[in-house]
């Protein structure tokens, strides 16, 4: 079988307003729905998903202490995610590009989760909270910036069928840690 490749790109941390997230499960990929740019000629790749996170916060300081109102999001940008048709002509290799996809989709819904978790559960300090927020948020993003590169190293994007099934068990497992932990506030 062809070596398949995909790229993902995470925007993280960028402190937008943004609409309220559905945090019960991921969006589920859908080629004709979430690939709607241009392909990359130049690219090694044969698809790229362009993903978002986004965060921004209210803030009252009451009897010196600081708590936030978390807004949270993750979004795939339709417009700047594509896939090359002429390179996946095989139903098969489709859908296996696709649930590769899936997956870096997956693990960024697992940001949005433990993101939401872990800002929102901590102390902050008055003098500083901006800025320990901030940086919480920057060490989250490059956290899950790193799991994400190693998924697609470790499967060869996808094409190592025996290491995707051991990434799609680990990015289960932690999918139902982290809502296991939204639902009891842990």
């Amino acid at each position: 079988m062809k070596k398949i490749a995909c790229l993902l790109f995470a925007l993280t941390a960028l402190p937008f307003l943004s609409f309220k997230q559905d945090f019960n499960k991921p969006v589920q990929l859908n080629w004709d729905t979430h690939f709607k740019g241009n392909p990359d000629n130049n690219s090694p790749f044969y698809a790229l998903t362009a993903m978002t996170w986004r965060y921004s916060y209210n803030s009252t300081v009451y009897r010196n202490r600081v708590e936030i109102k978390l807004t949270n999001q993750v979004s795939i940008d339709k417009n700047r995610s594509w896939v090359k048709w002429d390179k996946i002509k095989n139903p098969e290799v489709r859908e296996s590009l696709l649930h590769h996809e899936q997956g870096h989709v997956n693990i960024q819904y697992i940001l949005l989760l433990e993101a939401d978790r872990v800002l929102k559960n901590r102390t902050y300090s008055v003098k500083n909270y901006k800025a320990q927020i901030s940086q919480l948020a920057n060490e989250i993003s490059d956290f899950f910036d790193t799991m994400q590169r190693n998924y697609d190293e470790e499967t060869e994007h996808g094409s190592n069928h025996k290491m995707q099934a051991r990434w799609d068990e680990i990015i289960e497992d932690k999918m139902n840690e982290s809502l296991e932990a939204s639902r009891t506030g842990k």
